[in-house]
C-alpha cells in the first residue's frame, strides 16, 4: 500500500512540474495592426513568425476606412492597449497618433541608413519605401498626346475622371500635401472643381484602378502599388507622374511608417517586430512583391513595375503636410461627408 502511495505521489508531482513547464512554455507573440494591403503585408508577417517563432497576431481594415479606421480603434483602444505595432501605408495619421499620445519612442538600428526625413527625431516613428500618387490612364480610350501631365490640368477634365474619397487613406494625404504646398484655398478649391465637375468620388484606390482598367473612367488618381496590379495583368493602362518637369510641383510620396504603441503589452516582441520591418531586407521584399516603387535607400532594389524610377517629389515635409491637413480637414468632410 505504501509503494502505491509513493507512486500516486510521484505522478502527482510530475503532473506538477509538467503544468508548471508548459506553463513557462507559453509561446511568444506580438499584435499588429496594419493599413498595408493583406495581400503584402501578410506574407511579410509570416516570415517573420518562421525566422522568430513569435506568432504574429494582425488586424487588417477595409480598403475604404484604411488608416483611419485603425487609427480610432488605436485611440480608443489608448488606456488598455491591446495592439503591439502600428503598420502604416502613408504617415499622416502616424503623427496623428503621437499628437495623441498613443506611440512610444523606440530607436530602432534597422533605421540607420535611411534618409533623415524618414526618422522622427524623437523616435516616436520611422519611414521606409514608398508609393507615388499617379494619374493612372486607359489607354484603349485616351491617347497619349491627350495626357494630363500637370494636376493643375485635371479641374478642366473632371468628368473623366475617378479619385477615392480624400477623408480616408493616402487620398486624405495627398490632399493635406497639396494645401503644404499650394496654400488651403487653392488645394480646396481643386478638389471642389473636381466634385463639381462631375469627378466620381469612390471608395478606394483600388476601386480607381478597377474602374480606369475596365475603361468605365478614362483616367483615375491613385497609387502606384494600385497601377500595378493592372499593369502586371497586362490591362490597356498606363501611368503618368505629374509634374515632373524642372521647377515642377511634383507628386507626392508616400513612405510606409511604422511605431510602437505605448502601453503594449509585448514590448520586447515589438521591438523586434519593427526591426524587421524597418530593414533593408524587408524594404527589397515589398520592392519585389509591387507595393514599395520608390525605395528609401539607394541601390537596394529595383521594382518589377516600372524599373529604377527618378520621381520627382513634393517638397513639403512630414510636419508641414499634417499641419495642412488638420487645417483643410473640416472643410473637407463638410464637401466629402455623405
Amino acid at each position: 500500500m505504501r509503494y502505491v502511495l509513493w507512486i500516486l505521489a510521484m505522478l502527482l508531482v510530475g503532473a506538477g512540474v509538467f503544468a508548471t513547464f508548459r506553463q513557462g512554455d507559453t509561446p511568444r507573440e506580438v499584435t499588429i495592426y496594419t493599413s498595408v494591403d493583406q495581400v503584402y503585408s501578410e506574407p511579410i508577417l509570416r516570415a517573420f513568425e518562421a525566422e522568430t517563432g513569435i506568432r504574429v497576431n494582425a488586424l487588417y481594415d477595409a480598403e475604404a476606412a484604411k488608416t483611419v479606421g485603425l487609427v480610432n480603434r488605436l485611440i480608443a483602444e489608448k488606456g488598455a492597449p491591446l495592439a503591439d505595432v502600428f503598420w502604416n501605408g502613408e504617415f499622416w495619421q502616424t503623427l496623428a497618433l503621437q499628437e495623441e499620445g498613443v506611440l512610444a519612442p523606440y530607436a530602432s538600428p534597422a533605421a540607420e541608413g535611411l534618409p533623415a526625413l524618414f526618422v522622427d527625431p524623437d523616435a516616436f516613428w520611422a519611414a521606409f519605401g514608398g508609393r507615388a500618387r499617379v494619374l493612372f490612364v486607359n489607354t484603349d480610350r485616351m491617347a497619349e498626346e491627350d495626357w494630363p501631365r500637370s494636376i493643375f490640368d485635371l479641374p478642366g477634365r473632371a468628368d473623366e475622371i475617378s479619385f477615392a474619397n480624400p477623408l480616408f487613406g493616402s487620398t486624405a494625404t495627398h490632399a493635406a500635401a497639396l494645401a503644404a504646398a499650394l496654400g488651403p484655398d487653392e488645394a480646396l478649391g481643386f478638389f471642389e472643381a473636381l466634385k463639381s465637375g462631375g469627378a466620381r468620388v469612390v471608395d478606394g484606390n483600388a476601386v480607381v484602378r478597377d474602374m480606369v482598367a475596365a475603361g468605365r473612367v478614362p483616367m483615375g488618381l491613385t497609387d502606384t502599388d494600385d497601377a500595378c496590379v493592372s499593369i502586371k495583368k497586362g490591362a490597356p493602362v498606363a501611368v503618368v507622374f505629374l509634374d515632373q518637369e524642372e521647377g515642377g510641383l511634383g507628386t507626392l510620396v508616400v513612405p510606409n511608417t511604422v511605431a510602437l504603441i505605448a502601453g503594449g503589452p509585448h514590448p520586447e516582441e515589438a521591438r523586434l517586430l519593427a526591426d524587421y520591418l524597418l530593414s533593408p531586407d524587408t524594404e527589397a521584399k515589398l520592392i519585389e512583391s509591387g507595393w514599395v516603387q520608390i525605395p528609401s535607400r539607394p541601390g537596394i532594389a529595383e521594382g518589377k513595375c516600372f524599373g529604377k524610377l527618378t520621381v520627382r517629389g513634393m517638397q513639403p515635409g512630414v510636419a508641414a503636410i499634417r499641419d495642412a491637413g488638420a487645417g483643410i480637414s473640416d472643410a473637407m468632410r463638410e464637401m466629402f461627408q455623405d
